[in-house]
């Protein structure tokens, strides 16, 4: 089945008044709907992706061994499966590693350039890693094994590093203005290999269309939170559209028959599911099982690989679950009348593999920054990850205290470091001093909405429409609506956890609507269902959500999925 983009002038009045609050134009709109790929900007207009291009066809024509190192989370793994896929079209083995977040930790290193020549590789690709690895560089140099750098991360070291080769849309002698700057690592490993098809076409040898691999570049891009621009947007498309026909059997593996009937996956079924399920293993160990998985070659050989990280999961979210109420207790018992400006909180047994998560979460639910640091394996050292809050460049940010850190990077919304722990305060008094000098609602999440509605434009239409804006994403976020006059007719608490509840109009009790808050009981700051029933009598409630379908036993039902519920008519 085509998926075209529909005219502007066609779509749901609902949405028409959300693109007006966003400020687009009607061809801003046209260009965001649109799934035309011939229309994107040219995807190998990159330094140095010719000259790696040359140097891995020479490595086919001479037999010599290539390698692919990954970071171990899902956009670093799906760039290594798109390539190992890639490479295979061509008939070529390749050797995949990645690391371990608790031995080797994030980057390429030394000892992976050892590892790659124990195997006898002659030519080595990095993806989504190794832009702020100088000294491995050098190394790689010195001991004969020519380096490609292909990274997306900001460039940020004292020099680009003297690899064979650097691709990455951030390098510094980029253009300031290169579309090409929000794909993530997976999108630079597919450009790479959109080089070599091109140059194998020049030299008269064609091979298969790359077009499955963009179910790789759709799964790695929207669990990386990059910035869906126009160029991702139509790339995540298409990588989504693909999924539900898809000949890759790890793809397949976490996906249930009944999902597979539908046009094309919804970017949360990636970020809920898929992603934590393929980053749990390298959150907890070895992010090995996840790789084999992706690169598995039947089905049968698929369902090991899949246990092995439901199991992971599982147990990722427990211990998450432990960190983060402990976490916010401790942020919950500091609160005092100041400005609340960041959560910087360090515990030395909490687990490295679920830090991040954790500042996500407390980003989440106190709407500041969050800087979460534990012990890491080397003595009087301490390892962190931190999360942005509203328009904050918190890369930008923290860079201005890279002197107290020994190793450090990320980009705009997420950065990693390491530092001596003696340096802890000192980091602490910088940050907060730095945060006071910049406006509160650049350096808070906005509790705000898109679009006011009335219960009776919730319809089968709107959600139609909505599904044409997929996939969802930072730069392009799900549309959150609020209603007004809102009334609770009965609720129902499911798990101890969730909340599903039944709508209707202050004024107009006949439409009823059914809502569902996950995870709502015991939330910070919340009135319980109960308080919201007594106190909805005085002048209704305003409900904060998102639309959604529930999908259950081949029906289909609107959903509000509910963020927040606040006694009276606010905003």
């Amino acid at each position: 089945m085509e998926i075209t983009s529909a005219p502007v002038t066609e779509l749901n009045p609902v949405l028409v008044r959300l693109f007006k609050k966003r400020g687009f134009s009607p061809s801003e709109v046209q260009d965001m709907l649109s799934w035309n790929l011939k229309e994107l900007p040219e995807l190998t207009q990159m330094i140095d992706l010719e000259k790696s291009s040359e140097r891995l066809m020479r490595a086919m024509a001479e037999n010599e061994k290539i390698g692919v190192y990954g970071d171990y989370d899902v956009d670093g793994t799906t760039s290594c499966a798109l390539l190992w896929h890639f490479f295979k079209m061509l008939g070529l083995e390749i050797y995949v590693l990645q690391p371990s977040r608790f031995v080797e930790g994030y980057g390429i290193h030394p000892s992976s350039v050892d590892m790659a020549l124990e195997q006898g590789v002659k030519v080595l690709i990095s993806v989504d890693c190794g832009i702020s690895n100088t000294a491995t560089a050098d190394y790689a140099q010195e001991k004969g094994l020519d380096l490609i750098i292909t990274d997306h991360h900001r460039d940020s070291a004292s020099h680009i590093p003297r690899a064979y080769a650097v691709v990455n849309p951030s390098r510094r002698d980029e253009p300031v203005d290169s579309p090409l700057k929000a794909l993530a690592g997976v999108g630079v490993a597919f450009a790479l290999a959109l080089q070599i098809k091109k140059d194998l076409a020049n030299r008269g040898t064609e091979i298969p269309s790359l077009y499955p691999l963009l179910q790789f570049v759709a799964i790695g891009t929207i669990s990386d939170l990059a910035r869906m621009t126009p160029l991702n947007l139509r790339l995540t498309r298409h990588g989504l559209k693909q999924i539900p026909t898809t000949q890759y059997p790890g793809i397949r593996a976490f996906f249930a028959p009944e999902e597979m009937k539908a046009t094309m996956i919804p970017s949360e079924r990636i970020s809920f599911h898929v992603g934590p399920h393929i980053n749990s293993k390298g959150r907890l160990d070895h992010p090995d099982r996840a790789l084999r998985l992706l690169i598995a070659q039947d089905f049968s050989e698929t369902r090991e690989h899949f246990s092995h990280l439901e199991v992971a999961n599982r147990d990722r979210r427990m211990i998450q679950l432990e960190v983060f109420e402990e976490a916010k207790k401790e942020v919950v018992n500091s609160l005092s009348g100041d400005d609340l400006l960041i959560n910087m909180l360090y515990r030395p047994h909490w687990h490295e593999g679920v830090i991040g998560i954790v500042a996500s979460k407390l980003v989440e639910t106190f709407e500041v920054p969050a800087i979460v640091f534990t012990d890491s394996e080397e003595e009087g050292i301490i390892k962190a990850s931190a999360r942005s809050a509203g328009e904050l460049n918190i890369f930008e940010l923290m860079e201005q205290c890279k002197d107290l850190f020994i190793k450090f990077g990320g980009h705009k919304a997420a950065a990693g470091l390491s530092m001596k722990k003696e340096n802890f305060p000192a980091f602490k008094d910088k940050m907060n001093q730095l945060l006071r000098a910049i406006p509160r609602s650049l350096r808070t999440k906005a509790v705000g909405f898109d679009v006011e509605m009335g219960i009776e434009e919730v319809s089968a239409h709107l959600v139609k429409d909505l599904e044409k804006l997929e996939p969802f994403g930072p730069g392009h976020e799900k549309p959150v609506f609020i209603m007004k006059n809102a009334m609770i007719q009965s609720y129902r608490i499911m798990k101890d956890a969730h909340v599903r509840w039944t709508f209707s109009d202050k004024n107009n009790k006949k439409i009823l609507i059914q809502g569902i808050s996950f995870n709502y009981l015991g939330k910070w700051n919340e009135a319980t269902p109960e308080e919201l029933f007594a106190l909805q009598a005085k002048a209704g409630l305003t409900i904060q959500f998102t639309l959604g379908i529930n999908r259950f036993q081949g029906n289909e039902t609107i959903q509000l999925m509910v963020n927040r519920l606040i006694p009276g008519q606010i905003y």
